[in-house]
């Protein structure tokens, strides 16, 4: 690509124009966000270099920098990591990268510093040990990066205020009554994190030694992001991808020495990267794909004979975590341009979606209209606008953006009564269904939740009564192929009283199919009607279709 990365017209184009390269990197390859990584993977992949090994320095315990952990800053940012790179060879290009690369990385896995903010010193202008606290604001004075006089905390918050760069982080610690401060042995502030580091330490082209501290509220991202700052710019070291650990020690007494640049093996069968790529592959080819992105394996066999892998993952590839992570890295290595193309062998609708379609084409020929409403809804349309106590099989979002998206949906009816709320100008009767998935808790499951397919129906106008929903329950059942059949029968459904404070009293029904409820139908309350504004009478229908399966 030429210089329209720039906004420059072709016509204006030079003969001798600058290149300009526009690469796509993946969000989790953070070691191609810099120039450093970028190069090695590039001459790895084409043979021109070896995969490195990264190591820690061999140092005594007496040697080792310290960092010492107050408990006070568990109310703000309880973790702290930190590297040393010795030696270092800075000029204009790798410094710039260098900062480039904490940006990235600040904008990416740190997710703009909340999850973790990254401090870079240089070491000869500092001396360990080192302390991370946290101090009330107007106890923490320092001279800030780019500035020349001293600032109190809460008066460099004022001040960054107007900044442009910096303003979007304030709010991550401004509303705390204490601050997060690291400290050299002699009280020099080396950063106030996620902010602004000090003057004092700041680095330089000249400088040799820098000091790489991660303070984060997330302490597995806190690893990633200081094992990619200095496998990226241990190159530079004296001693070549040679890493000095420091010692981390916590309130408890804990000690962890970081960074740890282990790398960790994984089994992967050869079937199973042959089966999902849908490429035959021998096991030569596939150890040569994985060592060109930068994945060393070693084949064996097994006892009944199957050919697998030891793949050993560096700490550049964070991103490797399962088998497939394995088998996508020999699809990109052997080309997906070069990969045939085939029909899948099952292309065919699930069950569930095939059943779904049937009784949307019943329901809509019965005269009702399908609506998509909103999956999250406040907890109030769960709970008391429906005249019950707070729902506690609800998956509650975190840090909900609006009071309207609260909670993930655990019936449809708050959606039909919403959209009948808001469209009460239309002709009546209103008749409208949905088809759509709602989420319960459940510890059983893996995620901690579980998708049930629910089918919802509403008839709203003056003569809206139970005989006209009943009706389309037995329609439902009969489109189904289930029989009506006596309470207590066990090969078809039956309908009995139910107690439901959403429906109104000796107006309602449960559904009972193979003797386990599956749904709920009556007339809705008048409680419910006029929490969500409806001035007409409303029956309605809700029942699991996943029970039919």
């Amino acid at each position: 690509m030429q210089r329209k990365e720039k906004h420059l017209e072709e016509e204006a184009m030079e003969d001798d124009g600058e290149i300009i390269y526009k690469i796509e990197v993946p969000a989790n390859r953070y070691d191609l966000l810099c120039l450093e990584g970028l190069a090695q993977a590039l001459r790895i992949f084409g043979g021109l270099d070896p995969i490195p090994t990264y190591k820690v320095a061999n140092i005594g315990k007496e040697s080792m920098l310290e960092m010492h952990v107050g408990k006070e800053t568990s109310k703000i940012r309880p973790y702290v990591v930190c590297a040393v790179l010795r030696g270092v060879t800075f000029d204009e290009a790798r410094y710039n990268s260098f900062i480039d690369l904490q940006d990235k990385l600040h904008q990416n896995i740190c997710r703009r510093r909340t999850l973790v903010a990254i401090g870079t010193h240089d070491l000869d202008t500092i001396e360990g040990p080192f302390t991370y606290e946290a101090l009330p604001p107007s106890e923490i004075n320092f001279v800030p990066l780019k500035q020349t006089r001293n600032f109190r905390a809460d008066e460099l918050m004022e001040f960054y205020k107007s900044d442009l760069n910096l303003k979007k982080f304030l709010h991550i610690i401004a509303n705390s009554p204490v601050y997060p401060v690291i400290y050299d042995c002699k009280r020099t502030v080396l950063s106030l994190p996620p902010i602004i580091n000090g003057a004092h330490s700041a680095i330089t082209l000249k400088t040799k030694n820098v000091f790489i501290e991660c303070t984060a509220t997330d302490l597995t991202k806190a690893n990633v992001v200081l094992n990619t700052m200095v496998t990226m710019f241990s190159v530079y070291c004296e001693r070549k991808f040679e890493v000095e650990p420091v010692k981390v020690t916590y309130p408890d007494g804990k000690s962890f020495v970081y960074p740890d640049l282990s790398i960790y093996n994984m089994n992967v069968p050869l079937s199973y990267i042959t089966g999902i790529i849908g490429v035959q592959l021998p096991e030569n080819e596939v150890a040569s794909l994985l060592h060109k992105m930068q994945l060393r394996a070693v084949e064996s066999v097994s006892e009944n004979a199957e050919v697998k892998f030891v793949v050993s993952v560096p700490p550049t590839r964070s991103d490797v975590l399962h088998p497939c992570d394995v088998a996508e890295d020999v699809a990109i290595a052997y080309g997906y341009n070069e990969i045939p193309k085939r029909r899948p062998a099952s292309l065919k609708p699930l069950p569930l979606s095939q059943f779904s379609d049937l009784i949307r084409s019943e329901i809509a020929m019965a005269g009702y209209t399908e609506v998509l409403t909103w999956i999250l809804c406040s907890k109030r349309e769960i709970s008391s606008m429906l005249n019950c106590e707070e729902d506690k099989s609800a998956v509650i979002i975190a840090d909900s953006r609006t009071s309207e998206f609260e909670v993930v949906r655990t019936n449809l009816m708050p959606g039909l009564l919403r959209t009948v709320g808001h469209n009460k100008d239309h002709p009546k009767p209103m008749k409208i269904f949905e088809v759509g998935d709602v989420v319960l808790l459940d510890g059983t499951k893996d995620v901690g939740a579980v998708n049930r397919r629910h089918l919802a129906a509403l008839y709203c106008g003056a003569n809206s009564g139970f005989e006209l929903i009943h009706g389309l329950v037995d329609r439902i059942m009969e489109a189904t192929g289930t029989s009506f059949v006596s309470p207590g029968d066990c090969e078809g459904y039956y309908i009995e009283r139910s107690e439901e404070p959403a429906f109104l009293q000796g107006r309602q029904a449960k559904i009972v199919y193979k003797g386990n409820q599956i749904g709920t139908f009556g007339i809705v309350h008048p409680k419910v009607l006029k929490e969500f504004d409806i001035p007409d009478p409303c029956s309605f229908v809700e029942l699991d279709m996943q029970s039919f399966l």
